[in-house]
């Protein structure tokens, strides 16, 4: 599965990349700015009223592509780790730690530190005259 998820992040990286580039070297349309992008010209564009160029069309195939292999890794790594070691190893210590240590010792003890620890702090007496 390590190999599987090395591969897949290899041709994220590289559609990350393509991505990237294809956004970069488009051309924007006159009422594409900012000062339109809630008017009637960025709607019809953002709802796909008109045909968009090959190169619109190839940024959104790999915009998908990028945002499915997301996905795909995400689940995957998923996968890998709730089947991993690392959570049955932390299950496992912690079950070590509950019983090398029994309730019924563990209170005496914690009993006497508090017992300890408060007569240290008390202030002595004054000496009587």
């Amino acid at each position: 599965m390590g190999i599987l998820i090395g591969l897949l992040s290899f041709i994220l990286v590289v559609v990350c990349l393509l991505l990237g580039l294809l956004v970069l070297i488009q051309l924007p349309k006159k009422e594409a700015g900012m000062g339109m992008a809630f008017g009637s010209g960025a709607v019809d564009t953002l709802l796909g009223a008109g045909a968009g160029s090959a190169l619109t069309t190839i940024t959104k195939w790999t915009g998908g592509v990028f945002l499915g292999l997301c996905i795909l890794l995400a689940w995957l790594g998923n996968m890998k780790n709730s089947s991993g070691s690392a959570a049955k190893a932390v299950r496992e210590a912690v079950s070590r730690s509950e019983a090398a240590v029994p309730a019924s010792t563990a209170a005496p003890a914690a009993n006497a530190l508090i017992t300890s620890t408060n007569s240290a702090a008390a202030p002595a007496a004054p000496a009587a005259k």
